[in-house]
């Protein structure tokens, strides 16, 4: 009895760890690697949003009314593709893609795709929220994986990062200063 219970925990291992393999591994990128590793970076706001099937799979398809750009040039309404949606009773669901809602506003991270439209960078790194304070009337942007714990090397803790409550000024100015690093080669 020992002998298989022995034999059947490694089993068990190996075949978790075939499992794990194909899981979705987003490695954390800096503003500057987001940056880099993208064509386009615009503000818009979100005028429809609809998931279809095409070429087999369930992919939603958003757009947005750019309302200004700050990397790469995009016509005033652009379409993203995400997998991922629901059509009728299907529902495919994606860990790590952002969804949008009608009329609000956000920052993204751009990058062509393969069937001729764009998607986001990076997905939820490459998605920035804008929100509006009510008493103050201030915008701040707000990275989806803001509050996704990260584990620290230095410190052997898991913290948040990310863009997080940052001033809609100073994140054009640090993407600008991203930018710039990218054009000089830094």
């Amino acid at each position: 009895m020992n002998r298989r219970r022995f034999f059947c925990t490694p089993l068990a291992a190996i075949f978790l760890l075939a499992l794990s393999g194909a899981a979705t591994t987003i490695v954390r990128m800096s503003l500057d690697e987001l940056a880099g590793a993208t064509q386009v970076v615009a503000r818009g706001k979100c005028i429809a949003s609809e998931a279809r099937w095409d070429r087999g799979n369930i992919w939603t398809f958003t757009t947005l009314e750019v309302t200004e750009t700050l990397k790469g040039s995009v016509p005033r309404q652009v379409t993203i593709r995400l997998p991922g949606g629901k059509v009728g009773h299907a529902t495919s669901t994606v860990d790590s893609v952002p969804q949008f809602r009608t009329g609000e506003e956000v920052y993204l991270f751009l990058e062509p795709t393969s069937a001729g439209d764009l998607s986001v960078t990076s997905w939820v790194q490459g998605t920035f929220r804008v929100r509006v304070d009510a008493h103050t009337g201030k915008e701040t942007v707000t990275q989806d994986t803001a509050g996704i714990a990260v584990f620290d090397t230095a410190t052997r803790q898991f913290k948040p990062s990310g863009v997080r409550h940052m001033p809609v000024e100073e994140f054009r100015q640090r993407v600008r200063e991203a930018l710039e690093r990218q054009r000089m080669g830094k």
